[in-house]
């Protein structure tokens, strides 16, 4: 079906018709075959693009190579991108500025956290206090990253979530999984939350990402598990957490009184957190990384620049070079930022089936575990901590608050998609230099 036409600028105060149309006019599903029914859809997949492909948010998506609606004023898109499919797209329209084999079945690998933590999060407060057993750490694959986790060592479930986001741990997510009723029912959930946000290229078989047969996104649905977490303040504040105290093991101590010192884990987001060949990205403000041997390297990122907010995906960048996925990643959201306002789209992230027109007095923030001001990382002084400061646990964290201009806003709370909201985005912007 032909993507849908959209006016160049969206005003942010609409009528109430024209936001029951947007609530209510989901395009149509539809999906290439399902995972278990293609005998070709596996963790190492082919080296092309099939030549039909989902075409879900717009027919152009679903076709191979890349689709971009260039005309005068409108920037050339980069030509040093080698990754097999990648996405832009505007955060709160929705509007698929650019993408290249959207569609494309690959191994998602650590992205595809993203849809766990969004499944999870609203599931167990974040000061639920849990004792890990031998059983929740059953099954972690070999090789997998780890943020530390010791048997019969409590946690709160904000320390496992910052092992999931920060360190991207394997361990942290089969104990979550436990707590959730193990890995099966996990799974379940996960596949069950991909098809309620009509992202019908996602094939879950392992919660954490990790290589397995049939298990398979693609760039379009990672986009729309990142655009339904980062409406949870939450899963913002985890996304942008730059650095945390974790805790570590129970010994001994001098006196022969148990002690339980912590230790520093450092988000591996390179856009995030910076390294020697990668700078810190203006406006970044998360979302997940990923690599594995099939899925090679993946990543998500959010970022916003003169009130435009952008989502890119990547997955598996050709080149070999070193911190590649960040780099192409970086180019992209250059691209974006210059070209918003000025491209056509070529289709459009679509909203979640149960999408619903937002209520009067709606409470925007989506935290889980209970209700929040929406702010996006106020505190109880009403003071706005700086970015990058440590907060009350420890963690370094991006508290300063962002509300978007301008826009139509399609906000996931509450299990609706509220329109016309704000959404507080951590800001990265100017206020934190490289560490």
């Amino acid at each position: 079906m032909p993507a849908p036409k959209k006016t160049a600028r969206r005003s942010l105060l609409v009528t109430s018709a024209v936001l029951s149309s947007l609530a209510l006019a989901a395009p149509v599903a539809v999906a290439a075959p399902k995972p278990s029914d293609s005998p070709s859809a596996s963790a190492s997949p082919s080296a092309t693009p099939p030549a039909s492909m989902s075409s879900v948010g717009g027919a152009r998506l679903g076709r191979p190579g890349t689709q971009v609606n260039l005309a005068s004023g409108v920037p050339v898109l980069p030509k040093d991108v080698s990754a097999r499919s990648w996405i832009v797209a505007d955060a709160e329209s929705g509007d698929v500025l650019a993408a290249h084999n959207a569609h494309w079945r690959l191994a998602p690998a650590s992205t595809l956290k993203m849809l766990f933590a969004d499944t999870l999060l609203p599931k167990f407060p974040s000061d639920t206090k849990h004792k890990v057993v031998p059983a929740d750490l059953a099954g972690i694959g070999a090789g997998s990253s780890m943020v530390g986790i010791k048997e019969e060592e409590t946690y709160t479930v904000h320390d496992l979530w910052l092992g999931v986001f920060l360190r991207s741990g394997n361990d942290a997510v089969h104990v979550l999984s436990a707590m959730n009723g193990g890995v099966e029912n996990t799974v379940e959930a996960m596949n069950e939350h991909a098809e309620e946000l009509q992202a019908l290229d996602t094939h879950v078989v392992s919660p954490d990402g990790y290589d397995a047969e049939g298990q398979v996104s693609s760039a379009y649905d990672l986009t729309l598990f990142a655009r339904s977490g980062m409406q949870k303040k939450d899963f913002r504040e985890y996304a942008s957490t730059v650095r945390a105290k974790f805790p570590g093991q129970t010994k001994k101590g001098k006196k022969g009184k148990k002690v339980r010192e912590s230790f520093e884990i450092q988000n591996t987001n390179r856009l995030l957190a910076g390294d020697s060949d990668v700078p810190v990205y203006q406006g970044i403000a998360g979302v997940k990384n990923g690599n594995t041997t099939n899925a090679g390297a993946t990543f998500t990122g959010v970022a916003e620049r003169g009130g435009k907010v952008l989502l890119v995906t990547v997955m598996n960048p050709e080149k070999p070079e070193h911190n590649e996925v960040y780099k192409e990643t970086a180019r992209l959201f250059d691209w974006g930022f210059k070209a918003a306002g000025k491209v056509q789209p070529v289709g459009e992230l679509v909203p979640p089936k149960g999408a619903a027109q937002a209520k009067p007095g709606a409470n925007p923030s989506g935290e889980a575990g209970g209700s929040g001001d929406g702010g996006g990382g106020t505190t109880g002084t009403g003071s706005k901590p700086v970015a990058g400061a440590p907060t009350e646990d420890g963690s370094s964290g991006i508290g300063t608050a962002l509300g978007i201009t301008g826009g139509v806003l399609v906000l996931l709370a509450g299990g609706a998609f509220l329109v016309n909201r704000r959404w507080p985005l951590p800001d990265l912007v100017r206020r934190r230099t490289r560490p």
